[in-house]
């Protein structure tokens, strides 16, 4: 994360996209990006770096618990509701073996970095051995893999429609019905997915 801290989320210029969603456009020319919702943990003039929420790994939690060395596997059966509920997701094709939780703000360790009002990204094993313990946060999202943009990048696709933007909504960041997340979000915004083409954007 201290890489990722330097670039983005210290970076001396906060950027207008930061805790914002971005949606998907029909028109994505990324096959990778096809359909998905990506929140946006931090938006500088260095970049930008974002977790795709909309997409669940094969992978259980527990099963990461116990490979990581977390857990072990016997131990897999008397977790709580919590981590045993938790869907891992596929957050971006950067860095796809590594860890990131974003949760809420009522459990923090020390390399937990605010992202917005009451939402923090933390991505060392320490949060996963609080939320094993039943001492977790109340609201958390786990996903393996980032994605990022270099600098100008992500405006010049938003430019080119390739993405619809919109503030985020906790509600449907952190629910775990991650099939419909991108018609819902859609929908909140007041948006039918099928007269989307013709849309060219929403700040």
């Amino acid at each position: 994360m201290d890489l990722l801290r330097k670039k983005y989320v210290e970076a001396p210029t906060k950027g207008y996209l930061d805790d914002q969603f971005l949606i998907a456009m029909p028109g994505m020319k990324d096959d990778r990006f096809a359909r998905t919702v990506i929140y946006i943990c931090a938006h500088s003039e260095e970049g930008a770096m974002g977790l795709i929420i909309n997409q669940a790994q094969q992978m259980l939690f527990p099963d990461l618990l116990v490979q990581i060395g977390v857990i072990e596997e016997a131990d897999a059966i008397r977790l709580p509701d919590q981590a045993r509920d938790l869907v891992v997701r596929h957050g971006g094709p950067v860095d796809r073996s590594r860890g990131f939780v974003l949760h809420s703000d009522d459990v923090t360790v020390e390399s937990s970095t605010p992202v917005a009002d009451e939402i923090y990204l933390t991505a060392t094993v320490d949060i996963l051995r609080a939320i094993s313990a039943g001492r977790g946060p109340k609201r958390a999202l786990m996903a393996l893999g980032y994605a990022g943009w270099g600098a100008g990048q992500l405006e010049s696709e938003i430019i080119e429609n390739g993405w619809l933007t919109c503030p985020a909504d906790p509600d449907l960041l952190f629910d775990r019905d991650i099939d419909r997340k991108y018609e819902r979000i859609l929908s909140s915004i007041g948006i039918d997915p099928t007269h989307l083409s013709h849309v060219a954007g929403h700040a």
